[in-house]
């Protein structure tokens, strides 16, 4: 048995079953908790950070499609400058 630190409901949790880290939900209030321990089962509000750091990974690809259409525009003006000077 382990208790939701957001509602101080009992959540059922077999120690077997779980591993240090995992994911789960309450089903009282919804809130998302992680396995913060396993002798005896105690659980955290899960950290937001993991959905941040996808968005962040994905706006870091961006970032870099960007950067590289920059760095092309910039290698077609060399080359259209170096045509101008021969």
């Amino acid at each position: 048995m382990a208790i939701c630190p957001e509602c101080d409901a009992e959540i059922e949790v077999d120690e077997y079953d779980v591993d240090k880290g995992d994911l789960l939900s309450c089903p009282e209030c919804g809130s998302n908790l992680e396995v913060t321990s396993l002798t005896p089962i105690e659980l955290d509000v899960a950290s937001d950070d993991d959905d941040d750091d996808d968005d962040d990974d994905e706006e870091e690809e961006d970032d870099a499609e960007v950067t590289d259409e920059i760095d092309l525009d910039e290698d077609e003006e060399k080359e259209e400058e170096e045509d101008w000077d021969e």
